[in-house]
């Protein structure tokens, strides 16, 4: 492993994405046990797609989870593919299968968005502005947001040139006509992600190469160069990592 330290943001690479996926489950075990001595709980803001679910099954395939207290673990979700409760595209489904099924958390602290099946029905905005007091109501800001960073250097279900992507005076909103299926998704805003303690974006595979480099560039159309933490962590492995200049 080896730590690149650009500006702002912190870089860590992995050799591959199996061991990516270890050293963040461990890294996110300690920062979740850390919150939860300092503060009594903890939060964190579950990411979908190949490294989030891989995230997720690493940390269930860890010895160290149980010593995570998951009664005083509050999961949120950064973003949702608008669709029926249960169905296997939405994340919240694949989170559950890879980890949260297994692990004994507090029903009423898992905050998953909602269903185009829910009592929204198929409103997008409806089911945001929901989502929103949700997050409203709850107390301070999250401890450790997940971000897995796409291709096109989207995060969350921001897109790039998506007017989403542009959203401030909101937490949450409702994504049409998103340019990779399904085109109707619900997503938190960058403010919202900004003000996590930190934040931890994902990325691994040769197909995300381009996308690292251009955010960690500063291209400030990239909305990954955008997402920004009090802490910043960008964990990356090898192939990922491959467009960045070397290391001094």
């Amino acid at each position: 492993m080896t730590a690149v330290p650009p500006a702002g943001p912190f870089v860590v690479i992995h050799r591959d994405k199996e061991l990516m996926a270890q050293a963040t489950a461990a890294r996110l075990i300690t920062a979740v046990v850390d919150a939860q001595a300092a503060g009594g709980a903890a939060s964190v803001v579950l990411t979908g797609g190949r490294n989030g679910n891989g995230l997720l099954a690493a940390l269930a395939g860890s010895p160290a989870r149980d010593a995570v207290d998951w009664g005083r673990l509050d999961v949120w979700w950064g973003d949702e593919r608008f669709l029926p409760h249960g169905h296997p595209d939405r994340n919240d489904t694949q989170a559950r299968a890879a980890l949260l099924d297994a692990v004994p958390l507090d029903p009423a602290r898992v905050h998953p968005m909602p269903a185009s099946d829910g009592p929204h029905g198929d409103d997008p905005d409806a089911a945001a502005e929901s989502y929103a007091a949700e997050l409203a109501a709850a107390a301070g800001p999250f401890d450790v947001l997940l971000l897995g960073v796409g291709p096109d250097t989207h995060i969350a279900s921001l897109f790039p040139g998506h007017p989403a992507a542009e959203v401030t005076d909101r937490t949450v909103v409702a994504v049409r006509e998103a340019p990779k299926p399904p085109p109707t998704r619900i997503s938190l805003t960058l403010p919202v992600i900004n003000s996590a303690g930190e934040v931890w974006l994902l990325a691994a595979g040769e197909d995300k190469a381009r996308a690292v480099a251009t955010a960690l560039g500063g291209d400030d159309a990239a909305p990954a160069a955008r997402a920004a933490g009090a802490r910043t962590l960008w964990l990356l492995d090898e192939a990922a990592a491959a467009d960045l200049p070397a290391a001094a």
